[in-house]
């Protein structure tokens, strides 16, 4: 009977982890979130205090909408026009733990117009520089 609950004792758990660890599809896109952290958020010792001030900013913008940094919405299959661009140019699960890469891709995507239909529209880079996302949020 000892025996019994040991191994229940000591199995349950360890299956807990394993059912965790193989449901975790999201990982991915939180590395890409965290590469856009990295390259636009976080403040690097030379940032003026202007910048500074406009990637804190942009830090609380994406506090509040999180994931629609790329994604339009809670259906995270749809994306924003950042997140089009992105997508054209990354793999979700090739790409996920290559972050040389996907600062490269956001520094291409961000020389694009926010809104390709119209020339005088501000980069993508534009808009985060300002302390802006990329795209407005989704409206509910």
């Amino acid at each position: 009977m000892k025996r019994i609950l040991w191994s229940l004792f000591a199995g349950v758990p360890m299956f807990l982890v394993v059912l965790w660890l193989a449901a975790s599809p999201a990982h991915a896109i939180k590395n890409f979130q965290d590469d856009f952290v990295v390259r636009y958020v976080e403040p690097h010792d030379d940032d003026p205090k202007e910048a500074v001030k406009k990637k804190a900013m942009l830090a609380q913008a994406i506090e509040k909408v999180k994931c629609n940094v790329c994604h339009n919405g809670r259906d995270k299959k749809r994306r924003n026009a950042y997140g089009d661009e992105l997508a054209k140019l990354l793999d979700k699960k090739a790409d996920a733990e290559n972050t040389r890469k996907v600062i490269q891709a956001m520094e291409q995507v961000g020389k694009a117009k926010s809104n390709p239909r119209n020339q005088k529209s501000p980069t993508f880079a534009d808009l985060i520089s300002q302390g802006k996302l990329p795209v407005p949020p989704p409206t509910k």
